[in-house]
């Protein structure tokens, strides 16, 4: 009697560490591996661009890259009006982002 009791104590151990281990995955596929892998899509981005590519910063002002510095940006947002702005504050604007996932969907 008291080993069946042992045997149905330990099932129910067992089956809450799975239920642990089950919501651990879930919260790393559906939250934790999508943001690394938009992190790691945005660094490449900010690596890749080069003179003439179109951004918007993260206070909302689109440009065009005019140079490539190691920290920053020097980016003209209308016909003589240039501005320096650090690499951590640039994302592709929608008009690229969305040529980009075009091209992406062309080569699959």
């Amino acid at each position: 009697m008291l080993n069946a009791i042992l045997l149905q104590a330990q099932g129910a151990a067992w089956t809450n560490i799975l239920m642990i281990v089950a919501l651990i995955a879930i919260f790393y596929f559906f939250m934790i591996r999508p943001q690394q892998k938009r992190q790691n899509d945005i660094r490449k981005f900010r690596e890749g661009l080069k003179a003439g590519d179109k951004i918007v910063t993260a206070g909302g002002i689109y440009g065009k890259v005019k140079a490539v510095n190691e920290n920053s940006f020097l980016v003209e947002i209308t016909d003589g009006v240039r501005i320096t702005v650090d690499k951590g504050s640039v994302y592709p604007s929608a008009q690229q982002a969305a040529q980009d996932a075009a091209q992406q969907a062309d080569k699959k």
